[in-house]
């Protein structure tokens, strides 16, 4: 556990492990829970589908490809635990394949009408 006050920015950094100098990581969703098994009930999104959520979100300068760092300001869960569990997905790209997650950025996905 890392312990920081309400409105306290979080600096976070996802680091590849690979020997591969021509990989890109991109974060594209990280979503907050009150619970560390369920993702679906109660939660928060950061960033969902390579969009941001939450406005005190920033990307931070990284000098290499396979950092990823980011930044957003701690939050807690009202009425429940003061504990917030994180969830998030990162892809893992071939620089310059532009066809490739990496590089489609936000996608904002078309909620679908309900039947009948």
């Amino acid at each position: 556990p890392h312990h920081v006050h309400v409105n306290q920015n979080l600096f976070l950094q996802a680091y590849l492990h690979s020997s591969d100098p021509n990989l890109v990581l991109f974060l594209d969703t990280c979503v907050a829970s009150p619970t560390p098994h369920n993702f679906t009930a109660v939660t928060y999104d950061i960033i969902r589908n390579g969009c941001v959520r939450d406005s005190s979100y920033a990307t931070h300068y990284s000098p290499h490809r396979n950092i990823l760092r980011f930044k957003f300001k701690a939050f807690q869960f009202i009425q429940s635990n003061p504990l917030v569990y994180l969830r998030c997905e990162l892809v893992v790209c071939r620089v310059n394949d532009y066809s490739s997650r990496c590089y489609q950025g936000c996608i904002n996905r078309p909620k679908r009408e309900a039947s009948s």
